[in-house]
């Protein structure tokens, strides 16, 4: 085997490319994660101004909080791959830009999950039961998990 293909990628590229390559396609994911966890935290900061959010109940108050403090972190996480490359970019180590970059998304992308649940089960608790509402919560956890995490690692798994 050329010593210039790579084993785990199947291509001819040095490892200085293969590097590039993978910075390029986590900005480009970022760039798709992005705007939904946006809109979402853009969306919980109008809330409160809301004048039905004196009437939302203590559990409502804690779940729109948390879901809150989640999107904000979400945000911080899947924007901090962008301002550390930023900042890095000369220091030409781009491996460890790379490796905590996608750290930094899976990271972000958890969280996103879980102001997204939060969210439903905000709305879901305030419109419907208690127990409509562990159903709602409880599908959507399992949808985001099942989607996001339990397909693609059940496929690294499959592949080796």
């Amino acid at each position: 085997m050329d010593a210039s293909k790579r084993e785990d990628s199947g291509r001819e590229e040095s490892e200085k490319e293969r590097l590039d390559r993978n910075l390029e396609q986590l900005l480009g994911e970022l760039r798709v994660a992005l705007p939904g966890v946006q809109v979402l935290f853009a969306f919980l900061l109008v809330v409160p101004f809301n004048q039905r959010f004196a009437d939302i109940t203590s559990f409502q108050r804690t779940v729109y909080f948390v879901t809150l403090l989640c999107a904000t972190a979400a945000c911080a996480c899947l924007i901090a791959p962008t301002a550390h490359h930023r900042i890095e970019f000369r220091a030409q180590d781009k491996e460890r830009i790379v490796m905590g970059g996608n750290r930094l998304a899976l990271a972000g992308l958890a969280l996103l999950a879980t102001a997204m649940t939060g969210a439903i089960t905000l709305v879901t608790d305030f419109l419907y039961s208690s127990t409509t509402t562990a159903i709602a919560a409880g599908g959507v956890a399992l949808l985001f998990f099942v989607l996001w995490a339990a397909i693609p690692v059940r496929r690294l798994l499959e592949s080796d």
